[in-house]
């Protein structure tokens, strides 16, 4: 058999894996092994945050409705009940979008809320 001189891509492999890991501190840039480590754990982090970031945003227009609907004399659950009853289909997204730049739209959403909240009851 011949033999196989594996120089070239065994470099190529270490090389992309140094390049994945540039910008990390001390060693964990520079020494192969500490590199692997770093980037592999690197990449579950990247994988784990990118769930925790769809929460984290959610989250963050429940807080921003929440307010807006405070403003107008309501709580998030009441608001968005009324919306459900109304038959409103805009998502968290869009409600906290206008909630924080479109104040008026928001009111009048707000007043259809509330008053579909009340027939309710």
């Amino acid at each position: 058999m011949a033999r196989v001189k594996r120089g070239t891509k065994a470099r190529r492999r270490r090389n992309k894996i140094l390049k994945e890991a540039r910008g990390f501190v001390g060693g964990r840039s520079k020494i192969y092994r500490r590199a692997v480590e770093a980037v592999q754990r690197s990449w579950v982090y990247a994988y784990r945050d990118r769930k925790v970031r769809k929460r984290d945003f959610r989250r963050l227009w429940i807080t921003r409705i929440n307010a807006a609907a405070h403003q107008h004399g309501m709580t998030y659950s009441t608001f968005m009940y009324g919306l459900k009853q109304a038959g409103v289909e805009l998502d968290r997204k869009m409600l906290a979008e206008m909630a924080a730049r479109d104040p008026n739209g928001f009111a009048h959403i707000a007043e259809v809320a509330k008053g579909n909240a009340a027939k309710a009851e």
